[in-house]
């Protein structure tokens, strides 16, 4: 399988074989980032991010094949991300999968990204369904019990902003560059995350649904009103955003636990606790969760840090899963810039709300 994507400012390729025994292996994976031209900007501009995408996905998937020893016929079929995203980066590697799948007379398949994410420690580890499911990262950030492939339950999402937005907004109003959250997270290091005074999200509200919005606003004023802030002012707070975050998490993931056990009580302990998305390669995040997972009876499972952040290893292996249901898509398959994991909750009880093209979460 190739898989192909490009739904934010990376672009990649890679190719996978899933043996008979369902092992994965990895034979080309393959990500060129734009962190150089989305820097003067401190975020991704999105006309930047779609023209970068349409000049380097064919050449990626050419390097992919030479990597991997392969010719276009020696493949099955072809995946790319299909949504959500920013739509003109999302055009490029879904536009050109259909062109080689046309061409070579594979199948296409049209991969949801976030289902990419879900299934993304499935690359290095045996995991059974079904499994409870913390999805976060810059745009996402969502409690969901994955029971199957393509068939996911939602918890809990976020009211307002995703907590990768939270750290890459405090990284740009501390002036700390881009990409945001790995620059909060290595500034914090030499902080006292006890120091300043933030809220606690959501705090004593029943349910798994997340805000961060507040706590974003927060940092700021209380950066306003540092008088000729210190470089040690600057570690202070973004140690003290990080965890404000990190116990946020760790705390709504908690009920999400005691529901999970509840409903699914013959899933043998430790269960599984799956966190994926970029903002699990965050240490300080992965700790608070390891600690809240032993608590509750749970094993706190997490992909490489390498297939945390967006790549096509997890899309090539969304794609084969869905291969082996004997799933495909026609050349007709959209590019979508929403596209809920969990469409049915989505649709009856957006978080957010719903706009002209569908639920926003």
């Amino acid at each position: 399988m190739l898989g192909l994507e490009s739904s934010c400012d990376e672009s990649a390729a890679a190719i996978l074989r899933r043996h008979p025994d369902g092992r994965i292996e990895v034979l080309a994976d393959l990500v060129l980032g734009q962190t150089e031209a989305h820097a003067p900007f401190g975020g991704v501009v999105p006309e930047i991010a779609a023209r970068a995408h349409a000049e380097a996905m064919d050449g990626l998937a050419a390097a992919a094949l030479d990597k991997a020893g392969l010719s276009l016929d020696a493949l099955d079929a072809v995946a790319a991300t299909s949504g959500p995203g920013l739509i003109g980066g999302v055009m490029a590697a879904l536009m050109t999968a259909k062109g080689l799948a046309l061409g070579a007379g594979k199948p296409l398949i049209a991969v949801n990204h976030l289902e990419g994410h879900a299934l993304s420690p499935r690359l290095s580890e045996k995991l059974d369904f079904p499994y409870l499911l913390l999805l976060v990262s810059g745009g996402h950030t969502q409690l969901l019990i994955a029971e199957a492939v393509g068939v996911y339950h939602r918890l809990g999402s976020t009211l307002d902003d995703a907590a990768g937005e939270a750290f890459d907004k405090t990284a740009k109003v501390l002036g700390l560059g881009f990409p945001g959250g790995p620059a909060l997270e290595r500034c914090a290091e030499a902080g006292d995350a006890d120091r300043f005074d933030l809220p606690t999200p959501l705090k004593g509200k029943p349910g798994c649904d997340f805000s961060f919005a507040g706590l974003k606003t927060a940092a700021r004023q209380i950066w306003d009103g540092l008088d000729a802030p210190s470089a040690q002012d600057k570690a202070d707070l973004a140690a003290s955003v990080q965890a404000a975050i990190a116990t946020a998490l760790a705390s709504r993931t908690r009920r999400a636990m005691k529901q999970f056990a509840g409903d699914y009580p013959d899933v043998a302990t430790p269960r599984p606790l799956v966190v994926a998305g970029g903002v699990a390669a965050n240490r300080a995040v992965r700790g608070a969760l390891e600690a809240a997972a032993a608590q509750e009876g749970f094993r706190l499972i997490a992909p490489p840090m390498k297939w945390c952040t967006d790549n096509a290893a997890m899309i090539a292996l969304a794609g084969l899963e869905r291969l082996v249901r004997g799933e495909t898509d026609g050349l007709d398959a959209p590019a979508r810039a929403r596209w809920p994991l969990d469409a049915a909750s989505a649709k009856l009880a957006p978080v957010i709300g719903s706009g002209r093209k569908g639920p926003k979460a």
